[in-house]
């Protein structure tokens, strides 16, 4: 792929040339850079929002982003399990009860990048290290913003930390009662007027049993996992109030779920760069590259043989943004952006007999997605009042589609080409943010989204055996409209509270609909209407902390024609009920004793809500006291009280997340 290389070449000499000619003069005022992108506007808390900082997202039990974002009530993959133990595909994210199937609804950006696969719409969560992190914001609710199609449940925004947070270097090794591992470093050195930080993380380990002790075979599997990841992030100034920002990720990740034989296996590679100015005449211009694989095998249930192998997957994704703020007065600030993205992919597989073993079929399958998006936003101060307003418009497009399957002899016995398609859909956001004093602040808004079908949806049928869920060429874009209001409110120092009601509605939204035995086709339902509360609450006090959250959503579908067996259900995998409370206390500088307790509430496995996913309370602990200069000892306990978490039932075929599991090891900072 010369684009690739291209860029990746880039990547690595566009900084050094650079820091090369960026050594300050002795009369000329010293530079500074963050590494950071332009700052949240002013009207942002019109909007329900949530920071995590760096020491919450490192004093998770498991040491995975997933599990620290979980301290966001509402925040869900598709299935419960993490990235040890669930399939990749799976790991769509979501919040406010929007799910349904496992493409993400909620847009993750890494340094304003986009996360999600290309083809699949899925994170790659293993690849995202807490470590690497300086804070994470998750904002509830659409936006019309920049990469704004694609957030119909929210966005989640991580950013990279820096020297200042990481220091020169930093280091973890962990070990846990099943012998599996954890090792991360970090080296962030400064240089010149700039920095550079270069991060590895590798994770592995024979993986806890997913299956019941009643329903375990010979060819039953633990959870095998082997991932790893490689960063390297450089960040240097062009002139005063300008800098350039250059970023790559490599990562690899293979697993094994429930039998024998039953492997998948993610990788990518992804460069971006991004030049920042935060003078008078702010901007953000921003250009990435991704490349991702996937493969699945799929072990039959009843005979354990192979009965599908999705060898391959290959896609690719490019795009980026330009984002302008020009000086308008001093109450406003104005946005001015467009933002593209291209989403590229083709996926290779071969279906076998399960009675024979032998080769049934060869199928490949894929086409193309983009989005061009143009956007406007500005926020007004007048006293105790901020507004905001946001239009955007986008140009969509599907092209390319096809499906061929060929039999074992290579005669192609279906050959579809799609038409393409394409059009222009506008959204909206609007809302207000009304200070009263006494550390209370109102606040309401009222927006519209879109998400364009990925790939998966719309070429690649799949199969989680027996059930097979069919493509749909046909799908159309999914468009939200929602509204909510709420408040913050600061009654004394170290405490604040905040509630919002939300009402959500994703009209058109894709779901894999049941429409025979063991047989699902994923269609656009009426709508996924979901409407709710949301609360937090973060008290300091002295050296204790707390930190809690709870969501309570009411999420219905609404269906009609041939789908309308779904018509008042709830949504497949999503709770009514979702908390979570951390309680820690911190005596002194690099001491940390952490206690946090999570509540999923009971959920369905599927769309005619036959199998149910009882409700889990888990606990977690966390250590981590000093034991020499700048070295600690790291202590974690996941499920202390070892609670069964249920996370596939399949007409009884039950999967289950993670046991009680202890860790130990050492954490340098140097």
């Amino acid at each position: 792929m010369p684009r690739r290389h291209l860029f990746a070449a880039l990547l690595f000499t566009v900084p050094g040339t650079a820091w090369a000619n960026t050594t300050p003069a002795e009369d000329e005022p010293e530079i500074v850079v963050t590494g950071t992108g332009l700052s949240a506007p002013p009207a942002a808390p019109a909007y329900d929002v949530t920071d995590l900082s760096a020491e919450q997202l490192r004093s998770s039990a498991s040491g995975r982003i997933e599990d620290a974002l979980g301290a966001v009530a509402g925040f869900q993959q598709f299935r419960r399990s993490d990235s040890r133990s669930a399939n990749p595909s799976a790991q769509g994210v979501t919040l406010r009860a929007l799910g349904g199937n496992a493409t993400s609804r909620s847009l993750v950006l890494l340094d304003g990048v986009p996360m999600a696969d290309p083809f699949f719409g899925y994170v790659p969560l293993s690849a995202l290290a807490p470590e690497r992190l300086a804070r994470v914001r998750v904002t509830r609710g659409g936006g019309s913003g920049a990469f704004g199609a694609g957030a119909v449940a929210g966005t989640i925004e991580l950013e990279s930390a820096g020297p200042d947070q990481l220091g020169s270097f930093s280091g973890e090794a962990l070990v846990d009662h099943r012998s599996e591992s954890e090792l991360s470093g970090t080296l962030a050195p400064r240089l010149a007027a700039g920095f550079a930080v270069v991060s590895a993380r590798w994770d592995r380990g024979q993986g806890f049993w997913t299956t019941p002790v009643a329903q375990r075979v010979p060819a039953s599997a633990r959870a095998r996992y082997d991932s790893w990841s490689t960063s390297l992030r450089a960040v240097a100034p062009l002139a005063p109030g300008v800098e350039l920002q250059a970023s790559g990720l490599v990562f690899g990740d293979a697993r094994t779920l429930r039998f024998k034989g039953a492997d998948s296996t993610s990788s990518g590679e992804q460069a971006s760069l991004r030049v920042v100015g935060k003078g008078a005449w702010q901007f953000d211009a921003l250009a990435y590259l991704q490349a991702r694989n996937f493969s699945n095998v799929v072990i039959s249930s009843t005979s354990f043989r192979k009965a599908l192998d999705q060898r391959a997957t290959p896609s690719t994704g490019w795009g980026g943004k330009l984002e302008l703020r020009p000086p308008v007065s001093g109450t406003a600030v104005l946005r001015l952006g467009t933002d593209w993205r291209i989403a590229d992919g083709t996926m290779f597989e071969d279906a076998y007999s399960a009675v024979t073993g032998l080769v049934t079929a060869r199928r490949h399958a894929g086409g193309r997605t983009s989005d061009l998006g143009f956007y406007a936003e500005t926020d007004w101060r007048l006293g105790a009042l901020t507004l905001t307003g946001g239009l955007r418009a986008d140009r969509w497009a599907i092209t390319g589609g096809n499906f061929i399957e060929a039999n074992a002899a290579g005669l192609i016995t279906t050959s579809n080409r799609f038409a393409d398609r394409s059009g222009w859909q506008a959204s909206l956001r609007g809302g207000a943010v009304l200070g009263l004093g006494g550390g209370l602040d109102l606040r309401g808004s009222a927006y519209s989204g879109l998400r364009v079908p990925t790939l998966n949806e719309l070429y690649r049928p799949f199969t989680v055996f027996p059930v097979v869920t069919r493509a749909n060429a046909a799908l159309v874009n999914e468009r939200l409209v929602g509204f909510e209001a709420g408040f913050d409110w600061k009654p004394i120092a170290g405490i604040n509270l905040s509630a919002t009601v939300f009402d959500n509605r994703v009209e058109h939204a894709i779901a894999n609909v049941t429409i025979g035995t063991n047989l699902r086709e994923r269609r656009n339902v009426d709508a996924i209407h979901a409407r709710g509360l949301e609360l937090g609450l973060a008290a300091r006090r002295g050296q204790f902390g707390f930190d809690a959250s709870l969501t309570l959503t009411d999420a219905k579908v609404e269906a009609s024609g041939a789908s309308a067996a779904l018509n008042d259900k709830r949504p497949a995998q999503t709770p009514k009920v979702a908390a979570s409370a951390t309680l820690s206390w911190q005596p002194r500088l690099r001491w940390r004793f952490a206690l946090t307790l999570k509540h999923t509430g009971a959920q369905y496995e599927d769309d005619l809500q036959t199998d149910v996913l009882r409700a889990a309370t888990t606990l977690d602990a966390f250590v981590s006291v000093p034991i020499r200069h700048r070295l600690q000892l790291v202590l974690r306990a996941e499920n202390v009280t070892d609670t069964q978490v249920v996370t596939r039932n399949q007409a009884g075929s039950i999967d289950l997340g993670a046991p009680r599991t202890l860790w130990a090891g050492l954490r340098i900072s140097l």
